[in-house]
C-alpha cells in the first residue's frame, strides 16, 4: 500500500490508529459473537499495544453510543425524505421496529467501529512507526497497582 491510508477508511476497517495498517482485531468477522470483542494485545505490524491501561475499553460506550444516536437521526431524516410519517396510518411505528431490527443486528460492527474511533483519540498516525517507539502512557498497566508506597518518614 503505497501513501498514507486514509483516516475514515482505517476506522471504518478497523486498523491501528498508528501504522493504519495492521488489523485491531482477531477475527475479521464482527457477527462471529464468540470472538467479536477478541484483539491482539499489540499490532500485529507496528507492534502499538491496544489496551493502553486497565478499564481503557470503558470509554467506547460514549463512542458507541454517539454512533448509534446518529445511526437513528439519519435513519430517521432518510425516512421522512422517502417514505414521510402521517400521523393517518403507522408509518412512524414501521420506522420504529426496522430502526430498532437495524439497531441490533449492527451492533457488533458499531461496537468495533467505537473501540477504533476510542483508540484513535490517544494514538496519532505516525509515518516512520518502523524508527519511532510506541505510544504509551507513563506506567506499564501490569504493574501500577504493584508498586509500594515510600514509607512516610
Amino acid at each position: 500500500m503505497a501513501g498514507k491510508p486514509g483516516l475514515a477508511w482505517s476506522i471504518l476497517s478497523q486498523k491501528c490508529p498508528r501504522c493504519r495498517r495492521g488489523a485491531m482485531f482477531s477475527n475479521p468477522n464482527p457477527w462471529n459473537l464468540k470472538e467479536m470483542t477478541k484483539m491482539p494485545h499489540n499490532c500485529p505490524v507496528c507492534g502499538q499495544r491496544f489496551e493502553l491501561e486497565i478499564g481503557f475499553w470503558y470509554g467506547t460506550a460514549y463512542v458507541s453510543y454517539l454512533l448509534t444516536v446518529v445511526f437513528c437521526g439519519i435513519s430517521f431524516v432518510l425516512w421522512w425524505l422517502t417514505i414521510g410519517f402521517s400521523l393517518q396510518d403507522s408509518r412512524f411505528y414501521w420506522w420504529l421496529g426496522i430502526n430498532g431490527v437495524l439497531l441490533v443486528l449492527l451492533q457488533p460492527w458499531f461496537m468495533r467501529v467505537s473501540r477504533a474511533m476510542y483508540l484513535y483519540f490517544f494514538v496519532s498516525y505516525d509515518e516512520q512507526y518502523e524508527s519511532t517507539p510506541t505510544k504509551t502512557f507513563d506506567y506499564s498497566s501490569e504493574d501500577y497497582f504493584l508498586k509500594k508506597e515510600d514509607p512516610v518518614k
